[in-house]
This record gives structure tokens, C-alpha cells and sequence, in this order.
């Protein structure tokens, strides 16, 4: 019996026994931002915190946290963030970290959200377009002079608005960018057009780079505040990019809501009029509110039978700077909610060795023979 040619053959089946487990074990992962808001308070320092984990765990100062994701979406503040993540440099590496990107927000906030009008007694309150293209364009324009697209991304891109041409939901993806001209856009436009707020912004108008495509766009927030189900979605049945995903079993959710609105404590309060009414920013809160604890609701009962694959992270009592040390909420299968031992803090340190140990990096060969060499016979025949 030629004994190298059976050592060989152990070799090579060994390594594609290890080749499949690590397939199999790896998971498609997913970040979601919500709308709603301003600031960004509960993504900003949940992000923060999970690249410093991130780094803390695998040794890398320069790890940032879109390498361990698959694929990024965000609606209305939060599709800014997320575009602004995958935003890529001239080597195809991300332009901002996660602490830059949420300092740049932060520091052009009064920029991005500039009151323009005041109705009477401040019933109304416009934002300026005007300010907010001038702060996008720049954000999105790289050093070399390129006015960066939805193709110019890290990593794959969603981000949702409402067409009113259409009258139906408009996804901007990466993955429709990539197959035609028609589908790619400017990326400062699509987040002009999936943060154009009823009652603050008026309806945002945008075409594709080759000008094919129009869309005259509202807030996504109005139909997806939420987008992670939107995600989930794209990834189940796209299976160019995402060929192993088969069902939820084989994906990895960090969920991350917007927070309640500044000064209204755990829920938004919903004012009425004089007259009874709900007034339009009040029906718009309730929209935002409302998407999000739905989609919340429903992938609760989806991953009900493996609850640390999905990982939803929300602010109760709207104070800054105690998103990391409140107690975390978890959504239970078929309606409720129950208060966790852990903060919110601990769960994102938790989900960044999940992260990790779901992450190409971690899965690595042992040294195998080559297979045009001799293999040495174990001694005495063994």
C-alpha cells in the first residue's frame, strides 16, 4: 500500500471537512440603524463601543467595525450613518470608523438639520435642504475630487425612502447599482432622499447617474424606520452575493433603534390639537414608532429559537450618554418585551465575540501538505 498517497488522501479530506465546517459555521452579518431623530445618540455610542471591543478582542487598533459585517442598512439618520461607514477611499478601504463618523455627524448636526422657518407661536418648524445638500456633498466627496456613488462602497449599501412618483417603497442597493447605471446614485443624494422628514424637509427629487431612474423621494422612515427585515429580505434572495443563505439560522442581526425623541422620556408623546387632531409631525412619530416596534415584534418570533443571533439595542430613558448602562430589553416570541440582567453595554460586548467568532478571520487552515509533494511515512508504518 503506498502509505503517502493514503496520508495524502486523510489530509485532503480532513481539510475539506475543516472547510466545511467553517462554511457552515459562519454567518451572513447584518447592521441596521433606525431613523427617527437627530442624533443618532443610541447607534453612535453602540457602534463606538463595539469597534473598541472589536479591537480589545482580536489585537487590531486599526479593525473597523463594517470588516465584520456583510452588509449595511439604515433609514433617515440612520441611512446617513450607514452610508457614511461604507463610504470607500481610493483603496477601497473604509473612509471613516465608526468613532469618526459618529464625531463628523455630531459636529455638522446643526448643519445637517438647520432651522430655516418658524411658523407662528412655532407650530411649524422647516429644516433647510439647502444646508444639508451643502454638508452631504462634501461628507461624499473624496480628496481626489470624486463625488462617491452607491457603487463606491465598502461594503454592500440599503437604504430605503418612498417614491411619491411610484407610490411605493424605493431601495437604493449596491447590488442594483452594481448591475446597471440606471440603479446607481449619488450617495449624498440618497441620503438627502431617505431623510426628506414630512413637515421638516419637502420632497426630495434625484436621478441615477446616467439619469434614467427618477424618484421623488419622503422619508424610508414612513415605511421602513426599521430596516433590518428589508435586509434580511435582500440577503435571503440575493443569492449572488449572499449564496449560503438559506434561512435565519444562517444570519447575525445587530439591530440599532434611534432612541425616544429628545425631552420625552421612554415614549414619544403624542400631542392632539385643539380640535382633537393629531397634528402631521405627531402621525409622523407614530409612523416612525410604530415600523420600528413592529419589525422588532415580528423578528423576535422569527429568531425565537436562537435569540443570540439577533441582538436589537433601543434607549428607554431618552438621557444622553446612558445608552451603554441601562438594562437591556429583549423582545419576546409572540408579543411583550422582558427587562435583561445584562446592560446594553455588556450585550454589545457579547455580540462582538459572536461577531468575531463568526467572522472569516477566525476561521483559519491548519497547515496541510501540498499535494505535489512526497509525504513521509509515520514511523513503523503508522
Amino acid at each position: 500500500m503506498d502509505l503517502s498517497k493514503v496520508t495524502l488522501d486523510i489530509f485532503t479530506k480532513l481539510e475539506q471537512k475543516w472547510l466545511s465546517h467553517c462554511e457552515s459555521s459562519r454567518k451572513t452579518r447584518i447592521l441596521s440603524i433606525d431613523g427617527g431623530g437627530t442624533t443618532c445618540i443610541v447607534a453612535g455610542a453602540s457602534l463606538i463601543h463595539l469597534e473598541d471591543q472589536i479591537r480589545l478582542r482580536t489585537g487590531d487598533s486599526h479593525a473597523n467595525v463594517v470588516d465584520f459585517f456583510d452588509i449595511v442598512t439604515g433609514t433617515g439618520t440612520g441611512g446617513i450613518l450607514a452610508a457614511i461607514l461604507c463610504a470607500a477611499d481610493t483603496t477601497g478601504r473604509p473612509l471613516f470608523t465608526a468613532r469618526a463618523a459618529v464625531d463628523l455627524m455630531t459636529e455638522r448636526n446643526s448643519e445637517l438639520f438647520k432651522v430655516a422657518f418658524s411658523g407662528i407661536l412655532r407650530r411649524q418648524c422647516k429644516l433647510s435642504g439647502k444646508s444639508m445638500d451643502k454638508v452631504l456633498k462634501e461628507i461624499f466627496t473624496r480628496e481626489d475630487g470624486k463625488v462617491l456613488t452607491l457603487k463606491d462602497t465598502f461594503k454592500p449599501l440599503l437604504v430605503p425612502c418612498f417614491d411619491l412618483k411610484s407610490s411605493a417603497p424605493f431601495v437604493f442597493s449596491r447590488a442594483d447599482a452594481s448591475e446597471s447605471p440606471s440603479f446607481d446614485f449619488e450617495l449624498w443624494k440618497v441620503c438627502r432622499a431617505t431623510s426628506a422628514t414630512p413637515s421638516r424637509f419637502k420632497p426630495f427629487t434625484l436621478s441615477s447617474v446616467d439619469g434614467k431612474t427618477t424618484c421623488t423621494a419622503v422619508d424610508g422612515g414612513l415605511v421602513m424606520n426599521n430596516p433590518t427585515s428589508a435586509a434580511i429580505t435582500h440577503v435571503l434572495h440575493n443569492k449572488r452575493d449572499f449564496p449560503s443563505v438559506n434561512g435565519v439560522d444562517d444570519i447575525l442581526v445587530l439591530s440599532l433603534g434611534n432612541g425616544p425623541a429628545a425631552g420625552q422620556g421612554s415614549r414619544r408623546i403624542v400631542k392632539t390639537q385643539r380640535n382633537g387632531e393629531c397634528s402631521t409631525s405627531s402621525v409622523v412619530d407614530i409612523v416612525l414608532d410604530g415600523v420600528s416596534e413592529t419589525v422588532d415584534q415580528m423578528l423576535g418570533n422569527a429568531f425565537c429559537w436562537n435569540r443570540t443571533d439577533y441582538v436589537r439595542i433601543q434607549q428607554a430613558n431618552g438621557m444622553d450618554g446612558e445608552v451603554l448602562k441601562e438594562r437591556a430589553v429583549e423582545t419576546l416570541p409572540f408579543g411583550g418585551k422582558r427587562l435583561l440582567t445584562e446592560t446594553n453595554g455588556q450585550r454589545i460586548e457579547s455580540f462582538a465575540n459572536r461577531l468575531i467568532a463568526s467572522s472569516s478571520r477566525s476561521c483559519s487552515l491548519p497547515p496541510s501538505p501540498s499535494k505535489d509533494a512526497n509525504v513521509t511515512p509515520v514511523a513503523d508504518g503508522r
